[in-house]
């Protein structure tokens, strides 16, 4: 477990999210295949590879955005993919999306951007939903950026700006796609440490996509990694116990950052890791 260790008991709850037998892909081409997994209340469940192992895809099909091939997402025991159009928004309405680029309008204010769910899905008066946009932004530490442009803010001022717009609604579950993507080592340490801390906080549960190693070890309780070749999870775990005992050798390349020379050409120096 992570610094902000849960106190979830895992052999007791319920999951919150499981994906049973997934597929997804575009038009013919299947990018994951086949793939079944739980996530726990409370975790931050890490989902990792290499470019074009299909998180992302994987993310966007376990929040709706995509239509699946074949398998099943179960949100709080709801299933998504099959529901009709009633309940599939109440589904959705389960989580929060933080989007690689933040996604927020840049002719609006932060304040503003943060206030579009709560008029949206709400008939909250103006001024309740002015002061719970506000404290989002508080929680996210932009209490003094309310009233500014999306342009004249740093990106790590902008990707928390998104993560509490993603919390408007009060979701259980926030989905993370490449979080750190674009920033600079401070930056990307503090949206670690904000991450933790909504987690312990707020117990809210994280689904990430990331393939960013000391994120990775700083925040996540358990992972899956995906491998392009094989279309499917080839770990799963505590990332820093995968790092020091795993004997799959995409595995020990990743977390070790080792290049890749083919895996013929590394598999003689790692006769176990078939």
């Amino acid at each position: 477990m992570n610094t902000a260790n849960h106190t979830t008991d895992a052999s007791t709850s319920q999951p919150i999210i499981s994906v049973r037998n997934l597929t997804c892909g575009y038009g013919d081409t299947v990018i994951v295949e086949d793939v079944s997994f739980d996530i726990m209340p409370g975790e931050v469940f890490v989902i990792l590879g290499g470019s074009g192992c299909g998180k992302s895809t994987l993310l966007k099909n376990m929040i709706g955005l995509y239509t699946p091939m074949a398998g099943q997402v179960f949100i709080e025991g709801r299933e998504l993919v099959s529901s009709a159009d009633e309940e599939r928004d109440k589904i959705i309405r389960k989580f929060g999306v933080m989007y690689q680029m933040g996604a927020l309008f840049g002719s609006m204010s932060l304040l503003q951007n943060i206030m579009l769910p709560l008029e949206e899905f709400t008939d909250l008066p103006r001024e309740a939903m002015t002061m719970i946009a506000k404290s989002k932004l508080a929680m996210v530490n932009l209490e003094n950026a309310l009233y500014k442009l999306p342009a004249a803010i740093s990106g790590g001022m902008k990707k928390r700006a998104a993560i509490a717009r993603a919390m408007a609604l009060d979701p259980q579950i926030l989905f993370l796609d490449e979080p750190g993507a674009g920033l600079d080592p401070i930056s990307s340490a503090e949206l670690d440490e904000l991450i933790l801390n909504l987690s312990k906080s707020l117990g809210i549960t994280f689904v990430i996509v990331t393939h960013e190693l000391e994120s990775i070890y700083k925040t996540a309780d358990r992972v899956i990694m995906l491998d392009k070749d094989v279309r499917t999870i080839v770990a799963e775990g505590d990332p820093k116990v995968l790092r020091d005992t795993s004997e799959n050798i995409y595995v020990k390349r990743f977390f070790h950052r080792m290049p890749s020379l083919g895996r013929t050409g590394l598999d003689a120096d790692c006769p176990a890791a078939e």
